[in-house]
């Protein structure tokens, strides 16, 4: 078997691992350990395809570079062995009806990659998707929701959460957010790029619905000045002369 297929096989695996270490974490683990133990994951039934780069690939890596809580250490020694083998897809309306508006953020930079699902680059599989999802920083994932039950796994340090239109709550590396069919949910990112698992445990087939709130401009607006104060702050530094 190639090297590639190796990498794959033991990326997926690293992350099954996690979740059966996981499983009293919550529900989500659970039911989506139990779809994956019905696949078969051997190194044998992973799907020939070639690899694909990304435009986004100094802020992926740092990303990646970045997932450093203890316990996520195996799935980011092999996510950075993966990762120039794997299938790397900008979502530009692919998962939303015609039109949706997403917003500029999340427009500029995202990225995903699918390990099992029926556009995979390991397992096929018709009616469940697993992999990494990736948002630039400063982005506002606005409110949204589908059919599909999902398990998020956050391997970034901090990110901020909105479940079901309430409050705002910020989740660390390690943290598991469940999302049950069609619950609403928005993701704010701050200065570090935004990487986690997903998992879609049926129902994939099914468009993401954007449902407005109103404070997204608010959001936005206030994630572009902090934004624009972290590069004034970083030229700052770059340009103070050393005593």
């Amino acid at each position: 078997m190639s090297i590639r297929n190796r990498n794959i096989h033991s990326l997926t695996h690293a992350v099954f691992s996690y979740l059966e270490k996981s499983k009293d974490h919550s529900i989500g683990v659970r039911l989506a350990l139990r779809r994956l133990s019905d696949m078969n994951l051997s190194l044998a039934q992973i799907i020939d395809t070639k690899p694909v780069g990304t435009r986004h690939q100094i802020i992926l890596d740092e990303a990646i570079n970045e997932i450093d809580h203890p316990s996520l250490d195996n799935i980011a020694l092999k996510l950075k062995e993966a990762k120039e083998y794997l299938v790397w897809r900008e979502d530009n309306n692919n998962y939303y009806d015609k039109g949706a508006d997403l917003g500029e953020g999340y427009r500029k930079c995202n990225l995903h990659t699918v390990l099992i699902g029926p556009d995979a680059c390991g397992y096929y599989n018709d009616d469940f998707i697993l992999g990494f999802f990736m948002l630039g920083p400063w982005t506002l994932y606005r409110d949204h929701r589908h059919p599909a039950p999902e398990l998020y796994l956050n391997l970034s340090n901090r990110s901020g959460w909105r479940l079901k239109s309430q409050d705002w709550h910020d989740h660390s590396a390690g943290s598991f957010v469940w999302n049950e069919a069609n619950s609403l949910h928005a993701i704010r990112v701050y200065e570090k790029p935004f990487i986690s698992i997903f998992i879609w445990l049926e129902n994939i087939g099914h468009p993401c619905i954007v449902v407005p709130v109103n404070d997204w401009a608010k959001v936005e607006a206030n994630l572009k000045n902090r934004s624009y104060a972290s590069v004034r702050l970083k030229n700052l530094a770059r340009n103070r002369p050393e005593d």
